[in-house]
């Protein structure tokens, strides 16, 4: 099946990244969200992205003008019914995913690939909301999404090889790398890097170094282009406890607990970058 229109669930940082780089392969581009102040946000935030691109002579303003004019935005979720390929990159929460999947899948025709950014809830779960588990992926990019070449390719049990190879091949496409990953809570990235966050916060807890030393070690001893801590506040911390809660939740073992003050950061609301405030103030 070829693929002409892609959807896109999600207009925040990850979707509209997501939405960018497939308008700027050549694809038209659905994207969506509950609100149309979130979506023009994403709109607003791809054509920053875009003309910093200009501005550095990496692209010109031809081509910025078209990749913009491929990407429509949508508060209306039934406009998926025109996509070929839908990309789910809402929040990290279970109940949101698989209602969005119930609910793409009476939408959507029966041909066309769902995939879903999540970065740890197993795909099977994902799947199993659907009538065409076979064609349910995880398709899971890193952040920043236009920067990153990394894509995480899950099949779920059921996921057949036409499915896995149609969202490789437009993996490709995008100009990205793929790497396939078993269908386990975290897949790859998530299952190494989380609790190596968790386990910095847990330095900052127990007190053993200050958030900059932390960071400075982790940067300068193992040449991290960024510390843990910084890195999980450009991930949100939300996102960090809910995929450590995945984790333990999944393999019920003790070592991914979330640090208690991960949590009490995330209830307090100090979630990172997006709130201005998380490990560090900006």
């Amino acid at each position: 099946m070829e693929i002409k229109t892609f959807g896109v669930i999600g207009a925040g940082q990850m979707g509209n990244g997501i939405a960018q780089i497939a308008a700027a392969s050549g694809l038209d581009v659905i994207m969506s969200d509950i609100k149309a102040e979130f979506v023009q946000r994403g709109l607003e935030t791809i054509t920053k992205i875009l003309k910093r691109g200009v501005d550095k002579g990496k692209l010109t303003g031809k081509e910025l003008d078209e990749i913009l004019g491929r990407i429509r935005t949508t508060v209306d979720l039934k406009d998926m019914a025109s996509a070929d390929f839908v990309v789910e990159a809402a929040t990290e929460n279970e109940t949101v995913k698989f209602q969005i999947f119930k609910d793409l899948d009476e939408i959507c025709g029966s041909e066309v690939i769902l995939a879903t950014n999540t970065s740890s809830i197993p795909i099977g779960r994902i799947a199993s909301q659907t009538k065409r588990p076979e064609k349910v992926i995880g398709m899971h990019f890193m952040n920043p999404v236009p920067v990153m070449k990394l894509v995480e390719v899950i099949r779920g049990l059921a996921t057949s090889e036409e499915t896995f190879k149609t969202t490789w091949d437009l993996t490709v496409k995008f100009g990205k790398t793929p790497a396939e990953a078993g269908d386990y809570p975290g897949f790859i990235a998530n299952r190494i890097l989380m609790p190596m966050i968790n386990e910095a916060i847990y330095c900052l807890y127990h007190g053993v170094g200050t958030r900059e030393d932390i960071d400075t070690v982790m940067k300068l001893g193992m040449n991290h282009p960024m510390g843990p801590l910084a890195l999980a506040d450009l991930i949100g911390l939300d996102t960090c406890l809910a995929i450590m809660d995945t984790l333990v939740d999944g393999f019920k073992d003790s070592k991914y607990r979330p640090c208690p003050l991960l949590r009490r950061y995330v209830e307090t609301g100090r979630l990172g970058r997006k709130t201005k405030r998380g490990f560090y103030e900006y």
